[in-house]
């Protein structure tokens, strides 16, 4: 049996839409903090089945879309340089920073190699000690443990050629970042699931209690999604505002505290500079004193600047809530997947990408 069918079942979300219905008595705002459930948001339709006075609105809940133009750039450049051997993930590829992308890079003859996971790359290192070899660490909490055992796997092994280039950032402080703004429409938080079961859901607790905002762990299926809502919507309802954890059968409230572990033994906390978002204090992960001889900036020489968006990419909004990407000017003419003017029409959880995909008209014949 599928495990996941019963929360793929469909008279089970038809009766989930109907209690939301019957519970809703006034307008609400709730944002989705995941591009995982962005796409199934969109797949689905489950905006649409919702009612009227109901708004999701699309939070920065992908690490590709959110990581910084400097960081692509110095990505660019140490690829570019002899010999390097640059890792990343597939999602990586088509980011476009201020000078291209990776993907070209490779088409230009850099050794841009695609990787499923950090520990491929340190392989990659152990195979070509006289080649410089890098990894760019990309994601939330999530992915963040795997990168930490691949630094000190390569440190275990003394491989010197291997190095890091970080790009790790932490959901809760763009949380509050967001629900502090002043013109901040959030009401209710859908928190990604994913993110949680390594992180656990002690961190929202005092956002939930501060802002006044219910945040509820939610899945990825239409029935997890749709349960979250109506968990959200009883709460402001009942005028509450607590973390709920509707993805229990993966997330336990404190986590995974042997990733976590692994985590705190390599990375520090740090300020992150987030696409759209700006820098956010103590909003990222930097390599400790232990392991800063694997950071790739240091051992490349590099200093990041500070690059916005280009004048006609409305990205930074999109993260933030502030825009529907079908609202963007250029959304599917002069930004599509193949010629794309920021990360959110790139990554595989981006929410412009997830708009093109499963909301753009037909073609006409």
């Amino acid at each position: 049996m599928n495990e996941l069918a019963p929360f793929r079942d469909a008279r089970l979300a038809q009766s989930l839409v109907a209690e939301i219905h019957r519970t809703t008595t006034r307008p609400w705002t709730l944002m989705e903090v995941c591009g995982g459930q962005t796409h199934a948001i969109v797949r689905h339709g489950l905006d649409r089945l919702l009612p009227e006075g109901i708004t999701l609105i699309h939070g920065p809940g992908c690490p590709v879309c959110v990581t910084p133009i400097s960081l692509i750039d110095a990505a660019l450049e140490i690829a570019a340089r002899s010999g390097v051997v640059f890792c990343t993930f597939g999602d990586m590829l088509r980011v476009p920073g201020s000078q291209g992308d990776l993907f070209s890079a490779k088409a230009a003859g850099a050794d841009v190699r695609m990787v499923y996971s950090p520990l491929d790359a340190v392989a990659l290192a152990g195979a070509q000690p006289d080649r410089p070899v890098v990894f760019f660490g990309v994601g939330f909490e999530t992915t963040a443990p795997a990168t930490a055992l691949a630094v000190a796997r390569a440190a275990d092994l003394g491989l010197s050629n291997f190095s890091l280039l970080v790009s790790h950032v932490l959901v809760p402080p763009a949380v509050e970042a967001l629900l502090s703004e002043p013109e901040c429409r959030v009401q209710g938080l859908l928190a990604a699931g994913h993110v949680c079961a390594v992180m656990g859901v002690g961190e929202y607790e005092p956002l939930a209690a501060k802002y006044r905002v219910p945040i509820v762990v939610t899945g990825f299926e239409p029935v997890d999604i749709l349960q979250g809502v109506l968990a959200c919507v009883r709460q402001l309802e009942s005028g509450r505002s607590e973390v709920e954890n509707q993805y229990a059968r993966v997330v336990r409230d404190r986590g995974n505290r042997a990733a976590m572990e692994w985590v705190r033994r390599v990375f520090e906390i740090v300020p992150r500079e987030w696409r759209g978002l700006g820098t956010l204090p103590a909003s990222g992960l930097g390599l400790t004193a232990a392991y800063r001889r694997f950071d790739a900036l240091e051992r490349f020489g590099l200093v990041l600047p500070r690059l916005g968006e280009g004048n006609e990419c409305q990205s930074g909004l999109v993260l933030q809530g502030r825009m529907k990407p079908p609202e963007c000017p250029a959304f599917g003419t002069r930004c599509t997947p193949e010629h794309p003017l920021g990360a959110t029409m790139v990554s595989s959880e981006g929410a412009c990408a997830a708009y093109h995909h499963y909301r753009s008209p037909a073609p006409r014949t």
